[in-house]
């Protein structure tokens, strides 16, 4: 073989990151070679799927929930079964550019434990919360955030959120929006209680969170069990931050800020123990997940080829909820107004431990 042949091969075969290597991942880059399906493909929504959550039904695993944001000016949140398929009865529709959602459990409404579902709507710069699985409205038409920002600026233009539910149960929301401050207040945390009427109020409670300018903040994620929230700095990086604002407003670190195409996006948790597992930071136009231990330094582990295209907001859980998900369950949106449903196993291929 010519001097001239090796070299083209050689060539093609970095570009396109397809000389498979004996542990199944392609060069040095830490890309699985193969392409992970999904399970199931959710039915599709009418306009732009965006960002889902899972919420784990207590009494039957077997008939948990997926709820997933349709973010449009006459948007929606849809409410898929485990198959993916639509429960017409619980979409909710009518909601302006609803963009992130996240689920909790056990607020306190009227006396009564209460799992809601509390979804960022960005016209309105309101939080919009319904209660699981019922789908009711317990917000008295919606809670205003980040008050007395610009509005011009987009400043009030909500994206991400996450809950957080703390040792005392106290559930708080993170909020994030389309741009903000880079002095260290893009994000605002808000405690969540019961207004005294059956419906929710939110109190701010901190100001934290920088932000590098490059691009947004959308996806945020927390690691209740281990106090963390990180949310992702587009093009910058993911920072970690403490959850509880007692705790105070130091970043604890950056990582994620290599091998990225263009947007880092969205962020899920598998837990395998006591501060064991995986962080699975989406990179959206490159069709991979990285995953990233959630233990320590938050070490690169590796990259996971998905079919999802463009995927922005993903969400995850680590216990089995049905036959078809024994070790867990990943869902991703994908920019054909679908979410698809993965096996953690299959993600997880022989690099990344699988809980039993």
């Amino acid at each position: 073989m010519s001097k001239a042949l090796k070299l083209s091969i050689i060539a093609a075969c970095f570009v396109a990151s397809a000389c498979q290597q004996p542990n199944g991942k392609t060069g040095n880059t830490g890309v699985q070679d193969t392409v992970i399906k999904p399970l199931y493909v959710s039915e599709p929504v009418a306009f732009d799927s965006d960002d889902p959550a899972i919420w784990v039904n207590p009494a039957d695993r077997a008939k948990s929930l997926v709820i997933g944001t349709d973010k449009d000016a006459n948007g929606a949140l849809y409410v898929f079964d485990l198959k993916g398929k639509i429960i017409k009865d619980k979409v909710v529709k009518g909601l302006k550019r609803p963009n992130n959602v996240d689920v909790a459990y056990g607020l306190i409404l009227d006396g009564k434990p209460t799992d809601i579902a509390v979804a960022t709507e960005r016209i309105t710069h309101k939080l919009r919360i319904f209660s699981v699985p019922e789908m009711k409205a317990v917000d008295g038409g919606g809670i205003p955030v980040f008050e007395g920002e610009n509005e011009v600026s987009g400043f009030r233009d909500l994206m991400g959120i996450a809950l957080y539910t703390a040792p005392d149960k106290k559930i708080y929301a993170i909020v994030g929006r389309k741009t903000g401050p880079t002095q260290g207040d893009y994000l605002w945390q808000y405690l969540l209680q019961d207004a005294g009427n059956g419906t929710v109020k939110a109190t701010l409670v901190r100001k934290f969170g920088k932000y590098s300018g490059k691009k947004e903040i959308e996806s945020i994620a927390v690691d209740n069990e281990m106090g963390y929230i990180y949310y992702s700095d587009e093009q910058f990086g993911v920072r970690k931050y403490y959850a509880d604002p007692a705790k105070g407003d130091e970043e604890l670190n950056i990582f994620a800020k290599e091998g990225f195409l263009e947007d880092h996006e969205g962020i899920s948790i598998y837990k395998t123990g006591k501060g064991t597992g995986y962080i699975l930071v989406s990179d959206q136009s490159a069709g991979q997940f990285k995953a990233y231990k959630r233990e320590g330094d938050n070490a690169f582990v590796k990259s996971i080829r998905v079919s999802t295209s463009n995927s922005d907001g993903s969400d995850m859980v680590s216990v089995p909820l049905n036959n078809d998900f024994k070790h867990g369950l990943f869902v991703a949106m994908s920019d054909d107004r679908t979410f698809q449903f993965y096996r953690w196993e299959d993600l997880a291929g022989n690099d990344l431990q699988v809980n039993p």
